[in-house]
């Protein structure tokens, strides 16, 4: 018999079976292997059937022809898939990157009650804490973003309204000279600035943990938490630097501009458009009903709750005393407020920075390790304060103007820092119709904390004695900061080693490798031994 040698692409070298016999050939192809077709060639003859199973590469006009159709079809899925993308790009940098800029009229807001509204300290920071009760709220703002339909939409909208609240109230401050003057409208306004911002937060939250499970885009919040830092960057550069030349409703009027470009780029953006689907809902009273049961479920898994219990109480047990030390900075070491401005931007550059190097080197890095260094790089960075209170750097031939510039942001920034990794387990811990819930919850909870914190510093203060005229006890109360800065270390062990998600998906890779492997090996092991038997045949 003679076999002539058939030479594929395939390693393995099949023969092609031929017979003296009357022959006829009945050619079938199977449709399930499209990336190698196979023909079964069936020999009849009076005695036997032989079939033997080979494996060729189809004709160079097919192969081209279907590279041309998959191309075309691939391409446009590209192109679709690159404008989604795009358009999600551009609504969520935008708005993470405003979120940034709100320390723009803040700071201003803090120059106005502390300088032109002559606030106590212990009052400054009462405001500033008090005016972050709507951010508690979030989870019911998460609930409704996740089952309320708008439009057919679910995210989108509830983040134009969001900036419609907000604009509203930064304009009323800039046109009305009553709205600032007096404290009770001026809360009123604070309030409902609050408002607006927590339910875009809500929404852009929710945006960023849908579209990364969609995607499977593992640390977007990463990416989100630089566009806020470049946000915070422009806001203090040019807040620091206006205040200097303009009054603080200039700066009002400035971030109301700001905002009505952002709430055109929201109600020109489509829901669609960011690769989430249009739906409508009805009965919305026992949805939200069996949202918020399957949020408190959720939350009460140990995956969940003990990261988040931990990272909750290492912000509420430190009292704040930020209204205190803004008073001395600004009353007492009479610092300008370009000064105060350059300082937060030197601060949100690390932010930047950090956030930036655990995105490229630090993600893969155990997580209690991580964040136990920085929980304890935090407790020192706390007495950085003490530093410049006892006036420690002047004997270094450091002057107060330069050691705020560099160091006093350092411990705000740490802080900020330490809840990156923990906020990006939970939304990858998410799952499917619950991340503007669970979302809203983990930020509820961290506004919770850190107004419990500020309100234990405020009676702090009191305790000891701080007023506006009295800061002699002032480093008592910064020791201890540092001091409960450290409690929280002795509890570490509910933040978790790693993060599931690199586990699963290095899991995920190694399994479709073997079962490739497995896969390919038990083919190539099929036909060696039909080739054998057909050979002994």
């Amino acid at each position: 018999m003679n076999n002539p040698l058939v030479s594929i692409a395939n390693p393995v070298n099949l023969f092609k079976p031929s017979s003296p016999y009357g022959i006829s050939l009945n050619i079938t192809i199977n449709n399930q292997r499209q990336k190698q077709q196979s023909k079964t060639l069936v020999v009849k003859s009076n005695a036997r059937s032989t079939t033997t199973t080979t494996t060729t590469l189809t004709s160079n006009v097919s192969v081209v022809k279907r590279r041309n159709n998959n191309s075309s079809g691939e391409t446009t899925a590209f192109k679709k898939e690159t404008g989604d993308k795009g358009q999600a790009v551009l609504l969520c940098a935008l708005g993470y990157w405003v979120q940034g800029s709100r320390c723009f009229p803040w700071l201003a807001l803090n120059f106005h009650m502390a300088h032109c509204l002559n606030l106590k300290p212990s009052t400054l920071q009462l405001v500033q804490y008090t005016a972050s009760l709507p951010m508690v709220a979030k989870p019911l703002y998460g609930v409704l973003s996740d089952v309320l339909y708008i439009g057919g939409a679910r995210r989108v909208p509830y983040i134009s309204i969001g900036v419609l609240l907000q604009g509203v109230a930064w304009s009323s401050l800039a046109i009305f000279p009553g709205s600032r003057e007096a404290l009770p409208s001026l809360m009123a306004l604070v309030l409902l600035s609050n408002l607006g911002a927590s339910i875009a937060e809500v929404a852009k939250d929710a945006l960023v943990a849908e579209y990364g499970l969609r995607y499977q885009m593992n640390g977007l919040q990463s990416y989100a938490l630089m566009a806020s830092a470049v946000g915070g960057i422009l806001g203090n550069l040019l807040g620091g630097y206006c205040l200097l030349k303009t009054p603080p409703r200039f700066l009002f009027l400035g971030f109301t501009a700001l905002l009505s470009l952002q709430l055109v780029v929201s109600l020109s953006s489509k829901e669609e458009s960011v690769g989430l689907p249009r739906i409508r809902e009805e009965s919305v009273l026992g949805i939200v009903k069996k949202q918020f049961l399957d949020l408190m479920r959720i939350v009460q898994a140990d995956e969940i709750s003990q990261p988040l219990t931990w990272l909750v109480a290492s912000i509420a047990m430190v009292p704040l005393l930020s209204g205190s030390v803004f008073c001395y900075q600004t009353q007492v070491l009479n610092l300008d407020p370009s000064i105060i401005g350059m300082s937060k931007v030197i601060g949100q550059l690390m932010l930047l920075c950090l956030t930036v190097v655990y995105d490229r080197y630090w993600k893969t890095l155990p997580m209690r390790p991580l964040i136990h260094i920085v929980q304890l790089l935090y407790a020192f960075s706390i007495l950085l304060d003490y530093i410049l209170v006892k006036q420690i750097n002047i004997a270094f031939g450091i002057s107060n103007k330069a050691f705020v510039l560099c160091f006093s942001s350092v411990a705000e920034i740490l802080a900020q820092f330490k809840i990156l990794p923990l906020s990006v387990l939970l939304a990858n811990m998410c799952p499917g119709g619950c991340e503007g819930s669970i979302t809203s919850f983990v930020a509820s909870a961290l506004c919770l904390s850190s107004i419990v914190s500020a309100f234990a510093g405020v009676g702090m203060a009191n305790l000891i004695g701080i007023t506006s005229k009295n800061y002699a006890n002032l480093h008592v109360g910064i020791l201890i900061q540092s001091l409960a800065a450290m409690v929280p270390l002795w509890f570490i062990r509910y933040v978790p080693m790693s993060e599931p998600g690199f586990d699963k998906d290095r899991k995920r890779a190694m399994s479709k490798k073997s079962r490739r492997s497995r896969r390919v090996g038990r083919v190539v092991s099929q036909e060696l031994f039909a080739y054998r038997r057909e050979r002994e045949t």
